[in-house]
């Protein structure tokens, strides 16, 4: 079995149920709607399972909750309220850093509240639960950065490498450094792109900047702390050390 063969393989043992991720999902919208209390403008799958990025060890689903620019609670105060809404309701609620993490029917889904920041358009502001401060930023154009950058393959393979060795490296961060890492790369190699992609994140992950494409003033990386992007390179090393696919995807 060549090394394509046998990632192909890890795909197809790792993928989403997205029929019944989104069926789940939507389970909780008449929560939502309550909680709003009318402002909600939209709550619209994102994250991996939009980007098509989703593994089934992950995340199941994220729901982006966009309430109007107008609505009069605090972003910290709809933080908090959406946790209480969730668990009052009957599902596990767990604060996260911009989602409230829940599970129903057996799938794990990330809530994500964000208020718009004027009338029309896709700016919205989210509360940073962990540093109690708040971000911009813009889903739609995270979804169109990664959707269009021909690797979402490797970002699945390595999506599950994080997960397989416990590594603390979100999502976004770790999409952002695929794509960094395989620009010149040929598409559809997929064996050869994860390993140079583990290169990369060997000999780089400390030192690279990543800012986001939404948001000039938001540095992706900074999510990681200095021994979290140290754990990262150390465990990209001692993968490349293995040289068996067995060893760094299982």
């Amino acid at each position: 079995m060549t090394g394509d063969e046998y990632l192909r393989g890890i795909l197809g043992k790792y993928a989403v149920n997205a029929v019944g991720a989104k069926a789940a999902g939507r389970g909780i919208y008449p929560v939502l709607q309550k909680w709003s209390n009318g402002y909600m403008v939209s709550a619209d799958f994102s994250g991996s399972l939009a980007k098509g990025t989703g593994i089934s060890i992950g995340t199941d689903a994220d729901i982006f909750i966009s309430v109007a620019s107008n609505t009069p609670s605090t972003l910290a105060e709809m933080y908090g309220t959406l946790y209480t809404a969730v668990s009052s309701a009957g599902y596990p609620a767990r604060k996260q850093d911009v989602s409230i993490g829940t599970k129903i029917n057996g799938y794990t889904i990330d809530l994500v509240p964000g208020k718009r920041q004027s009338q029309y358009g896709d700016d919205h502001s989210l509360y940073r639960n962990k540093a109690q401060t708040w971000t911009q930023t813009n889903i739609a154009k995270h979804i169109d950065y990664v959707r269009q950058s021909n690797r979402i393959d490797e970002i699945r393979i390595l999506k599950t490498w994080r997960q397989l060795h416990g590594l603390e490296f979100p999502s976004f961060y770790l999409e952002m450094a695929v794509i960094d890492a395989l620009r010149y790369a040929r598409v559809g190699s997929l064996s050869a792109n994860v390993l140079s992609a583990l290169d990369h994140f060997r000999d780089k992950i400390e030192s690279v900047r990543y800012i986001d494409p939404a948001n000039s003033n938001n540095i992706v990386s900074d999510d990681c702390s200095v021994a979290e992007k140290r754990a990262i390179a150390r465990q990209a090393a001692s993968s490349q050390a293995e040289r068996a696919w067995e060893s760094i995807v299982w």
